[in-house]
């Protein structure tokens, strides 16, 4: 049965981890009658960790999706399509976040409520802010020993946005916790127990009616800001309707001004609010900013994709996933037209022609096959032979490429090899289908050594990959110690000279370029400047001379770590009518370039992760002194519940092996999460170091 657009919603759960996406989807899937038995995370029966690694570890690896149907009253008609995408809160598979919010309309964040705001809820917050994502928060965990609801809306409003408001206040918390109150329609939920998912209607008790009336004033007052007629009206002293305040809530959160908060225990029938939550304040794939594209054939067009199942198919893959039983699965946001299985659809980031062999629709690990997909929905397609993630599938007459997806740069990597001769030809093909899944795990031979390197997001992610290939490929393998991904650039500016002359017996090479280098902005990575005039070169050599300095980057003069942020000028040389080829001028330009970059003062970067460590008060000063003695740059310090938070700054390279070092120094009471912030410069000590290790 196909939903009208206006009925589907498209929504993410995202979260800082172990803040209970997975259980809330659990309970969602359970109550919207997808599965008949609600799995625990850690039994490792959870239906969207159906990976064995998530179900060993309690954590969430993969975006999974799934799609369910809930209704706002107990009519057929009144049915929502909801697609759902169950995405990894650990910040080493951050990519997994950052592209299933690519692809949705909405997002559900889920907060801890012994915790509130966490690093990695900053993160995902901030990934929804980039691709304009309206969002509903859900504080979670209420009923837990150290549940705070006014400490983690304060935490909302102090360090996401002052905007976030809340629709619900919780009765009772910690091991009293036994219903909300919402404040929208004014009226009391309560559960009996966490089997029973029904909820039972009631006034709001006496104790809680001044704290509900206050909150339910401020909820107004923002919400009547966004329509000047209601605002006339509240001023006046008139009540604003249920009807009315609804619409307002809604209309400031699809415009991203307003994030309604809601609380409760996610293993409850609480669930059942935040449903209809999702129903009346997150958008249909109509009501979100129109999609605007960019035409194939003249890149300054841009084409409006309409969410309208008439139109030219438009489609984006956000996500490959190899399945043992049907190969490649693409999974896809359809944003215009109908794709229908054995179509043949142009890819236009490739400009290939592929036919759709099958479309699913998606439940975790388990597929229902269906014949088309309308605009506006999610789903897989089945035999897309040479399709990557951020791919655009088109139909062939209205070419377009839509935004693709970013994929963050990998800071710690690791040499692998196989065990066997027969393990490496296996090897060769596990790396090339995980690498197709994951945009963030980056693959190289060491050209030196003729090692394998793996390139990836954390000693997490590799060690992830590593299981993988050894499970679903059978690859016994040697692997080296993780290392840090550094880089190299320069502080100076330099002119250089490449000259290139080879006089053989036949015709010679002859190349011979100035190049001047200079550092670029920090992350502006490289900009190449074509300053020839009058022909001094040719301009079919140009080109040449950009891919010679290119491949010359790739190893830096230092430590023979890439090369990032540098503008190279090509300014002046010569040619000989023979002699000269392209080739010549690649190699003259890549010795011009590590000459100047030996003269240009040379440095070496290294990753600094943002660290937030939570440890109880007896431990502070312990960890503090262990944390200056990493080179961490202390940011600040300050209280949740009875523990001690401390962010700081630390370089990734003295952080390997902390949580156990944590877990000592603490007897297992403090705990810590990390994600990369920048790159920085080595003190010269250190720098020095690096160099005599990497010569050894």
């Amino acid at each position: 049965m196909r939903h009208p657009i206006e009925k589907v919603r498209n929504i993410g759960i995202i979260a800082h981890i172990d803040a209970g996406k997975t259980t809330i989807t659990e309970r969602i899937l359970f109550l919207t009658g997808k599965k008949h038995k609600i799995g625990e995370v850690h039994d490792g029966q959870a239906t969207m960790d159906w990976m064995a690694q998530e179900q060993e570890r309690g954590i969430t690896i993969t975006s999974a999706a799934t799609t369910c149907f809930w209704s706002l009253s107990d009519q057929l008609e009144d049915k929502y399509q909801i697609n759902i995408i169950d995405t990894p809160g650990h910040v080493d598979f951050t990519v997994e976040v950052e592209r299933s919010l690519r692809v949705l309309d909405g997002a559900v964040v889920i907060f801890d409520g012994k915790m509130g705001v966490e690093p990695q809820s900053e993160t995902v917050w901030r990934q929804a802010d980039k691709y304009h994502v309206p969002r509903i928060c859900f504080i979670n965990k209420i009923n837990l020993l150290g549940g705070d609801f006014d400490m983690s809306l304060d935490s909302i409003q102090n360090r996401l946005s002052p905007n976030g408001v809340a629709i619900q206040i919780p009765i009772g918390t910690q091991d009293e916790h036994k219903g909300v109150i919402d404040l929208i329609k004014s009226k009391a939920y309560y559960f009996d127990s966490e089997d029973k998912l029904e909820l039972r209607e009631d006034k709001i008790p006496a104790e809680y009616q001044e704290k509900a009336k206050l909150l339910r004033n401020v909820l107004i007052e923002k919400a009547v800001e966004f329509d000047d007629k209601l605002l006339e009206q509240y001023l006046e002293g008139n009540e604003i309707s249920e009807a009315d305040l609804i619409k307002l809530i809604r209309q400031g959160t699809l415009e991203g001004k307003l994030f309604p908060v809601l609380v409760g225990d996610g293993r409850t029938g609480i669930i059942k609010l935040l449903l209809n939550a999702v129903i009346q304040f997150l958008p249909a794939p109509t009501e979100t900013p129109t999609i605007v594209a960019t035409s194939t054939k003249n890149a300054e067009e841009q084409i409006e994709v309409l969410p309208d199942d008439k139109e030219s198919v438009a489609a984006l893959v956000f996500k490959i996933a190899a399945d043992p039983f049907v190969g490649k699965l693409a999974f896809i946001r359809v944003y215009s037209g109908t794709v229908t299985a054995g179509s043949y659809v142009l890819n236009t980031t490739k400009n290939k022609k592929e036919r759709i062999g099958r479309l699913v629709r998606l439940h975790a690990n388990h597929r229902e096959e269906v014949s088309e997909i309308p605009a506006g929905e999610i789903a897989a397609a089945v035999g897309l032979k040479d399709v990557s993630t951020g791919d655009t599938l088109t139909a062939e007459s209205r070419p377009l490429i839509l935004e693709g997806i970013e994929a963050a740069e990998p800071v710690i990597f690791m040499a692998i090899e196989p065990k066997t001769k027969a393990d490496q030809e296996k090897m060769g093909i596990a790396l090339s289908r995980l690498s197709e899944e994951d945009p963030t795990l980056k693959i190289r031979t060491d050209e030196e050594t003729g090692q394998t390197i793996i390139a990836g997001m954390g000693e997490l992610h590799l060690e992830i990959i590593v299981d993988r290939m050894k499970r679903e490929f059978s690859v016994e393998a040697n692997i080296g110690k993780p290392q840090v991904a550094y880089k190299e650039t320069i502080l100076n500016a330099v002119d250089q000279e490449g000259k290139y002359i080879r006089q053989s017996g036949g015709r010679g090479q002859y190349g011979h370029v100035y190049i001047k280098l200079s550092p670029n902005e920090t992350g502006a990575g490289f900009e190449f400047i074509n300053s020839i005039v009058g022909g001094t070169i040719p301009k079919e050599y140009i080109a040449p001379v950009e891919q010679g300095v290119k491949g010359a980057m790739t190893k830096g003069v230092i430590a023979g770590y890439p090369v990032v942020d540098i503008k190279c000028e090509l300014y002046d040389g010569s040619y000989h009518d023979v002699d000269s080829s392209e080739i010549a001028f690649k190699i003259a330009a890549a010795m011009a370039f590590q000459e100047g970059f030996k003269k240009a003062k040379p440095i070496i970067l290294e990753p600094i992760m943002k660290v937030e460590v939570t440890t109880p008060e007896d431990f502070f000063g312990d960890v503090m002194g262990d944390l200056n003695s990493k080179r961490g740059a202390i940011q600040e310090t300050s209280d949740r519940g009875m523990a001690k938070v401390i962010d700081c700054l630390v370089p990734l390279a003295n952080m390997f092996g902390y949580s156990t070092q944590l877990r000592s120094m603490t007897q297992g009471r403090a705990n810590y999460s990390m994600e990369f912030d920048h790159y920085e410069q080595v003190p010269s000590n250190v720098q020095e170091m690096i160099i005599s290790g990497n010569s050894k």
